[in-house]
């Protein structure tokens, strides 16, 4: 089967990638600049240089012949790219699927990589018991996050029978060896330093998955029929306290004991977050009291499927890259 990956060349993009061409796909990828190399299984890989970008290409050509598209093309850092090419290039690639589908006769299903930000935050604040469910109605805030939720409900508006299926994946902190985000890199410099505490009571949550979960939950979407027209969100969460011990065994660290109350914190920071080089932000306070979960429930009742990655037996694999750690 041949199968079209935007985003081919990015930390999920390209694991995706590579257990596609390992179960016999053909796959095609896309790409601003042709790589200088790629590593490529007996000829599964097709490389076709296109801005997603660029409203004027031509993009039936890209999505012909493909019988499933997997969108995980995403900006985490420009904010001013995030709605041409999460929410306008999509837009063109789902009316390219449509017509192709539509001159073939042959129906394209699209998988699109989302996120449970498509939630937003706790509605009251970050240390309010929460359960995030697909029920759930999207009420996202920033850039990313509501961009990609615009990308969502035009995927699901585009469904029709016979012509165009969707599945959407919605997961929470993806980690593995060559993540691009920093923040668990950043914990664990802080625990390392004897600098991290926790703030609040007890009960706070880490929501994260790792890499390889997602890949699995993302082909199930792809190929079981179970899938079409569902969205999934995937998460695997577990206690804060499991996470920082797990990182300072892998770092050869105490574990942190320090618990500082949440008053005392949101109190410093209103008087000191106006001084230069102030480590807090409000964004690090609220993700050290998170109660918000992310059940895979329905993600195991339809397709039998949860992550099996332990969280805490495989954080100390983003400090084993080298490179990256550095950045």
């Amino acid at each position: 089967m041949k199968i079209l990956v935007t985003g081919g060349f990015g930390f999920i993009g390209a694991k995706l990638v590579e257990s596609l061409c390992e179960q016999g796909h053909q796959v095609r990828m896309l790409s601003r600049k042709m790589p200088a190399t790629v590593v490529d299984t007996h000829g599964a890989i097709e490389i076709i240089q296109c801005d997603l970008l660029d409203a004027t290409f031509a993009l039936e050509k890209v999505v012909d012949g493909c019988s499933v598209v997997f969108n995980c093309a995403g900006e985490l850092h420009n904010e001013a790219l995030m709605e041409s090419l999460h929410v306008d290039a999509a837009r063109r690639l789902v009316q390219a699927c449509k017509k192709v589908a539509i001159t073939s006769g042959k129906p394209i299903h699209w998988v699109q990589l989302s996120s449970v930000g498509a939630y937003g935050p706790a509605p009251i604040n970050a240390s309010s018991e929460r359960i995030v469910t697909e029920e759930t109605v999207p009420a996202p805030v920033g850039a990313y996050e509501t961009t990609k939720a615009k990308a969502d409900e035009l995927v699901v508006a585009a469904l029709e029978e016979g012509i165009f299926s969707y599945s959407i994946l919605r997961p929470s902190n993806v980690y593995g060896v060559g993540m691009p985000n920093n923040s668990i890199r950043q914990w664990g410099r802080a625990i390392q330093q004897r600098l991290f505490f926790y703030v609040g009571s007890r009960g706070a949550v880490s929501t994260y998955v790792h890499v390889d979960d997602v890949i699995d939950a993302l082909v199930l979407c792809g190929f079981d029929d179970r899938a079409k027209g569902e969205i999934f969100n995937i998460s695997n969460d577990c206690a804060q306290e499991d996470v920082v011990n797990a990182i300072a065994k892998q770092l050869n660290v105490a574990q942190p004991k320090l618990r500082v109350p949440e008053w005392l914190i949101r109190l410093v920071y209103v008087v000191f977050s106006s001084v230069k080089g102030f480590p807090l932000s409000k964004s690090r306070i609220e993700a050290l009291l998170v109660r918000t979960r992310y059940p895979t429930d329905k993600l195991n009742l339809l397709l039998g499927y949860q992550p099996t990655r332990d969280v805490k037996e495989t954080i100390g694999e983003v400090f084993l890259d080298a490179v990256t750690s550095k950045r």
